[in-house]
């Protein structure tokens, strides 16, 4: 029977899953992969290397359920090959927001998860279908998509400014909502753009 995963958001599953069975063989180049803060090991590939590694099951768990429940909409509405520059946009953007948070805080901690990705998509989503309801795992609450999204933005800027829950990268998340957002934006006005060409009738010669 065919699978009811797109195939992009299949690859994403099985190469982030596949990553992590591999880190716990206790593979030590997988550190030159994580995103390291500039001058403390950073490599330019790591912009986009970071977003397949996870440091537990439940942080691979937690991640790729959300690129399950939402990337398969988002790839079903968009098309494989766009879902799948979104996604490494958001991964990437993440990485440059983080990046920039760590040199104005002085960090030197590497980052690694997909986080950045998963709240692109989750933007997409929400943009894409604000009314439709989601309901949390914890509390059980249902809210439209756009007021889900609105919410745990809020709740990441929040965290990330008084440094609540140290050692999660809040404005990672953000940069990926953020890196989402402006390419939602580009497409839209790509989009409006064709079809104002294509209505507008073109000067004859009589």
């Amino acid at each position: 029977m065919r699978s009811s995963i797109p195939p992009v958001t299949r690859l994403i599953l099985v190469v982030n899953v596949v990553v992590f069975l591999w880190q716990t063989t206790g593979a030590t180049f997988f550190a030159s992969l994580a995103l390291w803060p500039i001058g403390s090991g950073f490599a330019p590939w790591q912009i986009l290397t970071y977003g397949f590694l996870h440091a537990t099951p439940a942080h691979v768990l937690f991640n790729m359920f959300a690129v399950y429940m939402f990337g398969g909409p988002m790839e079903r509405v968009w098309g494989g090959g766009r879902f799948a520059v979104y996604y490494l946009v958001c991964i990437a953007s993440a990485a440059i927001a983080q990046l920039i948070v760590e040199a104005m805080m002085g960090n030197a901690y590497p980052t690694i998860g997909a986080s950045g990705g998963v709240f692109g998509i989750l933007l997409a989503f929400a943009m894409t279908f604000p009314r439709q309801r989601v309901v949390l795992l914890i509390p059980p609450i249902p809210m439209p998509a756009w007021l889900f999204v609105t919410l745990y933005g809020a709740l990441e800027l929040f965290f990330g400014v008084t440094g609540t829950q140290a050692g999660v990268a809040h404005f990672a998340h953000l940069g990926g909502m953020l890196g989402g957002y402006l390419m939602i934006r580009r497409w839209r006005r790509e989009f409006r753009y064709r079809v104002f060409t294509a209505e507008t009738p073109s000067d004859g010669d009589g």
